[in-house]
């Protein structure tokens, strides 16, 4: 291939400069209903309101673009963090500070989206049980998965493995939410 990388004049550094910030992916994995949204949707709120530059990725809204046609098999779920961890390395290039909501079940495809961003990756694990998460269920999705309406469901009839290396953050409750919320813009602040 005649592909060649351009470097241009303007870096990530001088980006971060101009917003006063380091850029990062707030990498943010958990079975369906674990809070994740919720969490990656108030931290982005509140770090807004301090003047942080950020942009949030959910699941849910990539596959509805970027991601529109991929399912859920194997090969599907590892292109769908492939693609999504090559735009959060294009967003930190920006200098942006991108807070990612995936389920991302599998170690393989975490690792590989700490590859492929580098060193801007903070993986973060969000652990409510299976019981809280089938308790919210905001979609219906454990109830469909239960009644057999969804094969491959993580936690249900797909494995969720536990991220090896992420900060765990346990979210079963109310104040789980707001501890995890304010531990969150306290590592934004202090990621210098």
């Amino acid at each position: 291939m005649d592909i060649i990388q351009h470097n241009f004049k303007i870096s990530k550094v001088n980006r971060e400069k101009v917003k006063n910030q380091k850029a990062c992916t707030i990498w943010m994995s958990g079975l369906s209903g674990s809070g994740k949204s919720t969490i990656a949707n108030q931290l982005e709120t509140f770090l807004n309101e301090l003047g942080y530059h950020t942009y949030i990725l959910d699941g849910d809204n990539t596959r509805l673009g970027l991601n529109k046609g991929l399912g859920f098999t194997e090969e599907d779920r590892i292109e769908n963090i492939r693609r999504v961890a090559e735009v959060c390395k294009l967003m930190n290039e920006a200098g942006l500070i991108v807070i990612c909501s995936f389920i991302s079940p599998f170690e393989k495809n975490r690792t590989q989206a700490k590859e492929i961003i580098g060193d801007n990756f903070i993986e973060i694990f969000i652990d409510a049980d299976l019981q809280t998460c089938e308790t919210r269920d905001p979609k219906g999705l454990y109830k469909k998965a239960r009644a057999g309406e969804i094969k491959d469901f993580t936690g249900i009839s797909s494995p969720f493995e536990t991220p090896s290396n992420a900060i765990a953050l346990k979210n079963n409750t109310q104040e789980d939410f707001d501890r995890n919320v304010t531990f969150l813009v306290d590592l934004i602040k202090n990621n210098k």
